[in-house]
């Protein structure tokens, strides 16, 4: 903390006409507001914990782009899901916020109930599919009084192209939800809307030895179940997908008379799994397919019309349920969205260009920072701090800022900031996009602090060691949201503190580094 010396005193004249300075008090005076604020930070990112490790930290004025605090505010570090924050913004920026995605089925119009060719199911990527929608398909096209399909179920997921997942992203990732494929044809494994899933319902027997029962949703034969579990005293599990097969081992125990939580496993091959549990939907409906299934192919100009089409939400209600829950398939197919539109490829390299294109209108400096995928699951994700709190700042002037700001976890109220920052002044108070991943953390968004002045922020914390460094944002966060013009930097780490004790209930059932949408129960 700086200090300076004030020095008040009387002027006295000495017999021998000398002045003389009488000095009466000798006081410190305390740095206030964005100063001290500015010292309560450096002290935060002064914990051992951080030693060695790579921090920045921007705070600005949203305004007028003032510069309150700046550490290492220009270097390069991975966002982990801040990477999020480009996507959407880019997404709401070039498809706009009315866009939908289709999933159509196209073919020859039925004579007699039969359809004279092949039937093509064309997917644009949408991430929100489930077992009934593409059952509601099938309806349709019983409802047209088919019967027959005379040829192959052709399923078109060229939207995109065929790389599933950007470079480097982490191999022990890969099985489970977050780290699923990208599809233009997919299918999710529940009402959260994990694209290219299955979940597996684990259910305890009666007694001690028995068999446990497995179900999975969607239903389908396209995902092997090795099931080796049996009811125990206890419940103890590890199911496990092979690294290189659509085999899920489940091994272990599930106490007797328990249902304990789903697991859900990503599948190699998403648009299989589409074809199959759409194989299935057309049989219930008693639609007979007198040819096979082709995956992977385009479908041609003379395919024939619309036959049945189902349409998403439109992006205003996507673009938050991308980002409060941090749904990484939202948001790699935003992602590669944007580069079909904006480019004309679904590919990741044409969505880096088109979402750098769209939110360098809005003052962003894209020569500074990387993004090879959505999500920010790659490892080669690059960003700023400075670059975060400028798009921050620039878009709330874009005609979609309030679905981007509506669609922030609110510190202590949902999202991944749920269980956060929680009796601090930031509850409620706080909007911001968290991101993880191994010696990854970050934290950016917006606050208002104790005068009313709208702030943005980001935190960006790298190679460090320690388990989570989630609460070193958590007071950051809470010290920007309360300090204001008067505050003192003793105030405003006592702001900072209150994390530490007020937060401490709500954090206790959640493991340190995890963010609260990995759990399977869904806690956000």
């Amino acid at each position: 903390m700086k200090t300076r010396t004030l020095i008040s005193g009387a002027l006295a004249v000495t017999a021998a006409g000398a002045l003389t300075v009488a000095v009466t008090a000798t006081a410190q005076a305390q740095e206030t507001g964005d100063e001290a604020l500015a010292a309560a930070i450096d002290a935060i990112l002064a914990d051992p914990a951080l030693v060695d490790s790579q921090a920045g930290v921007v705070v600005k004025d949203a305004a007028t782009g003032e510069v309150l605090y700046d550490h290492e505010g220009n270097r390069r570090g991975l966002p982990g899901s801040n990477q999020k924050l480009t996507t959407v913004a880019g997404a709401l920026e070039v498809l706009g916020e009315d866009f939908t995605f289709t999933t159509e089925l196209l073919g020859d119009r039925p004579v007699d109930g039969v359809v004279g060719g092949d039937l093509y199911l064309r997917g644009s990527g949408d991430p929100t599919m489930l077992q009934e929608d593409y059952r509601d398909l099938a309806a349709e096209l019983a409802a047209l009084g088919v019967s027959r399909i005379d040829g192959d179920l052709v399923a078109d997921d060229t939207a995109f192209d065929t790389a599933r997942h950007a470079d480097e992203v982490a191999w022990g990732d890969l099985q489970y939800a977050p780290g699923a494929e990208t599809s233009a044809l997919t299918i999710g494994s529940g009402p959260d809307h994990w694209a290219g899933t299955v979940r597996l319902h684990p259910v305890g027997g009666a007694e001690v030895g028995d068999p446990v029962v497995i179900t999975t949703v969607p239903e389908t034969d396209y995902m092997t179940i090795v099931n080796e579990a049996v009811t125990g005293t206890e419940t103890d599990l590890a199911v496990n997908r092979d690294p290189n097969a659509n085999t899920v081992r489940v091994t272990g125990t599930v106490k007797a008379g328990e249902t304990p939580d789903y697991y859900s496993r990503s599948v190699i091959g998403a648009t299989g799994l589409v074809a199959d549990v759409f194989m299935d939907a057309l049989a219930d409906n008693g639609i007979e397919v007198t040819g096979g299934v082709r995956l992977g192919e385009e479908t041609p100009q003379d395919a024939g019309g619309s036959l049945a089409l189902h349409e998403s939400a439109p992006l205003s209600r996507l673009a938050i349920d991308t980002l409060k829950p941090s749904n990484n398939l939202y948001a790699d197919t935003l992602f590669k969205t944007v580069g079909l539109h904006a480019e004309g490829e679904g590919s990741f390299s044409a969505a880096e260009a088109g979402v750098f294109a769209a939110i360098a209108e809005y003052g962003v400096d894209t020569d500074t920072i990387r993004q090879l995928d959505g999500s920010g699951m790659s490892r080669l994700d690059h960003v700023t701090p400075d670059a975060v709190t400028d798009l921050l700042i620039g878009i709330r002037d874009a005609p979609w800022f309030d679905t981007f700001h509506t669609g922030l976890p609110i510190a202590c109220q949902d999202g991944t900031l749920a269980s956060r920052m929680c009796g601090t002044e930031a509850a409620g108070n706080v909007r911001a996009k968290t991101g993880t991943q191994t010696s990854v953390s970050a934290l950016s968004g917006y606050a208002t602090d104790a005068d009313g002045r709208d702030l943005v922020f980001s935190i960006v914390l790298n190679d460090h060691l320690a388990d989570s460094v989630k609460s070193f944002e958590d007071r950051i966060a809470a010290a920007i949201a309360g300090h204001g013009a008067d505050s003192t930097e003793a105030e405003i780490t006592a702001l900072a503190d209150a994390v530490e004790t007020a937060g401490a209930e709500a954090q206790e059932d959640l493991p340190g580094g995890w963010e609260c949408s990995w759990y399977e129960t869904g806690t956000c």
